[in-house]
């Protein structure tokens, strides 16, 4: 995913633990956050609910990358404390490319940054 998106121009940033993701995100205030649930330490659902409760990231949408269930407690949960939307692994790079393009489309406007259309110049932080 971070090479896709990379290669379509945005700036990404990563985080291998729920915390660091907390903290990542603080340090840096990205426009969009692709967490996943199955992380170590603590789970993406409750680093989402952190950011969640957090004045200052709470309104960063956060898009839940998944493996597990749609009736899992830990996608329930996520979703509960505000993601912002649910893929469900193995997600197409299409639909990733479509989904990054609509959350962040209020954001920037989207302008090709070369004759490849799928360029831009809207950075993921």
């Amino acid at each position: 995913m971070t090479l896709v998106l990379r290669r379509a121009g945005y700036d990404v940033a990563e985080a291998a633990t729920g915390l660091a993701a907390i903290d990542q995100t603080r340090a840096t205030r990205p426009d969009l956050i692709i967490m996943d649930l199955g992380l170590p330490g603590i789970t993406g659902d409750e680093a989402t609910a952190r950011l969640k409760a957090d004045p200052s990231t709470k309104d960063i949408p956060v898009i839940v990358n998944t493996a597990f269930d749609k009736k899992s407690s830990l996608v329930k949960r996520a979703m509960g404390v505000g993601a912002a939307e649910i893929l469900h692994k193995p997600t197409s790079l299409k639909t990733l490319q479509e989904v990054v393009r609509r959350y962040l489309s209020s954001v920037y406007t989207l302008t090709p940054t070369s004759s490849n259309p799928a360029l831009f110049d809207s950075p993921i932080k």
